[in-house]
């Protein structure tokens, strides 16, 4: 299955929403301290209704011990300046795709670490910024998913 990996989330709703995402297909829930936000923030309890006990979710003090505990799989990271579209990339089981704050998006040092091949971007108007942090990890999750078959979900 997939890994959904936030970097220093900022919005509760945002991951609310996403820990909801997760009890319903199955993919784990990795988020990077530190939060701009408490776990049992009452926004964040709200969009993520009774989901939070469904979904696997770990927290890690920082992208380190993040990628200790992920045994070497694969990153791929999602960010505006992507070299490649997010549909464009073959997913394969254990994939873990990493998102960044919502207001300032990923560091470049992280960026720059796993290089424009594992880069991926939403394509969008050229006018445009970004989408919001729960709709693009709906976006790029739903299609890793469709290319392995949707494992365990019906």
């Amino acid at each position: 299955m997939l890994k959904i990996v936030l970097y220093q989330p900022e919005i509760p709703p945002n991951t609310g929403n996403i820990i909801r995402l997760c009890a319903n297909n199955g993919c784990s829930l990795h988020l990077i301290e530190p939060l701009g936000f408490d776990l049992d923030d009452k926004k964040m309890r709200r969009a993520g209704l009774d989901y939070r006990e469904f979904a696997d979710m770990q927290l890690y003090p920082d992208m380190a011990s993040f990628k200790q505990d992920h045994g070497g799989g694969r990153l791929l990271a999602v960010t505006t300046r992507g070299g490649t579209a997010y549909h464009q990339v073959r997913y394969q089981p254990g994939d873990a795709i990493v998102f960044g704050p919502e207001t300032r998006g990923l560091p470049r040092d992280i960026l720059e670490e796993l290089g424009p091949h594992r880069t991926l971007r939403i394509p969008m108007k050229p006018q445009s910024r970004s989408l919001n942090l729960s709709n693009a990890v709906a976006l790029v999750v739903y299609e890793g998913l469709r290319q392995l078959d949707f494992p365990g979900l019906q």
